[in-house]
């Protein structure tokens, strides 16, 4: 019967086909392109770090602590736990299709708080970071030397420090995930010397704490001040500590001779990496390498462009030699 209604009306059939053809067309602007449909449900990962800790410890001081205090989350179908040897910790926590991942990863947010307490002080001051985004990677972005003017560790300080936060700003970034990290002194001690000065390594860190700090001692001049004071300025008694000699030099212990123990006397001190477990290379030449997850129901083919395109604008402040490669990446699949 329907059939033969628009076969008698082929003029209002044409214009039934015609809308829906109008309808589809605008249609295509405002879906969601991905490698993938956008049919899994969406998930918020909790990522933290503990330097210097095994995957046990990382996994019963931190991962069990967050996933006990993740119960009753609305929507949340399931949580897993990832516990690494390098001292990260990631749990991806899996909603119901559906669930708004902004509302979601507020309440994930409210739920950490409850654990940040029992977290260790370390791990509480590297930070916990909540992100929104897929699961799987959109693209590598790495940056290598083609003159060799740079090695692995000047890349991939670079780009934490450069690259990493204007990254993440780019629309329909979820989250940037940094294969490295930037540069930091590093302290060896040498066990025997600090057995032989009757020290500790707590000793060692409350020297490192105690002497690497801002501090400021208020303001010359300031109100209230004497009338006709023209000059205020502000007193910074110590800055913090910036070479290797600077932090050799931080005394740990002052003995009853007036001599004094300094940390270059039970080890040495170097310009170094804060993590030497990974490490990134493209054709055999040393380079840095940073993973963009895109948001959930972002258009992957756009935030590829927006990524690229800030890319291109800030290549023009490279180091000479410095170029930018694309070792994977998921759009031209799409």
């Amino acid at each position: 019967m329907l059939s033969r209604f628009f076969l008698k009306r082929p003029v209002f059939a044409w214009v039934i086909a015609i809308i829906i053809m109008t309808v589809g067309i605008l249609a295509i602007y405002n879906l969601p392109i991905s490698q993938n449909p956008s049919i899994a449900p969406p998930s918020i990962a909790i990522d933290s770090y503990y330097p210097g800790a095994s995957a046990e410890t990382v996994e019963n001081t931190v991962t069990q602590i967050i996933e006990q205090k993740m119960t009753g989350l609305g929507g949340m179908l399931y949580l897993s736990g990832n516990s690494s040897s390098s001292g990260s910790s990631r749990i991806e926590l899996t909603f119901a299709p559906g669930t708004d991942p902004d509302l979601a990863w507020s309440k994930v947010q409210n739920k950490l708080q409850l654990a940040m307490a029992s977290l260790p002080d370390v791990v509480q001051r590297q930070g916990v970071k909540v992100s929104k985004s897929t699961k799987n990677y959109m693209m590598i972005v790495g940056l290598i030397s083609e003159d060799g003017s740079m090695d692995g560790l000047d890349l991939r300080d670079y780009a934490q420090s450069n690259l990493e936060k204007i990254l993440s700003r780019v629309p329909g970034v979820g989250e940037v995930e940094n294969f490295g990290s930037q540069y930091a002194i590093r302290v060896w001690i040498d066990p025997d010397k600090l057995t032989n000065y009757q020290l500790t390594m707590e000793d060692v860190i409350l020297a490192l704490q105690d002497y690497n700090v801002e501090v400021s001692a208020g303001q010359f001049g300031g109100a209230p001040a004497v009338k006709g004071q023209r000059l205020n300025t502000a007193i910074v008694v110590q800055h913090l500590l910036k070479t290797p000699d600077e932090f050799a030099a931080i005394p740990i212990r002052t003995n009853a001779d007036g001599s004094v123990v300094r940390i270059r006397d039970i080890g040495r001190t170097e310009l170094g990496t804060e993590r030497y477990d990974i490490v990134a290379n493209y054709n055999g030449k040393a380079s840095a390498a940073m993973a963009i997850r895109q948001e959930a129901g972002a258009n992957a083919l756009e935030t590829a462009k927006n990524v690229k395109e800030k890319l291109k604008e800030m290549s023009r402040y490279f180091p000479p030699g410095m170029k930018v490669i694309y070792p994977y990446d998921t759009t031209p699949f799409t």
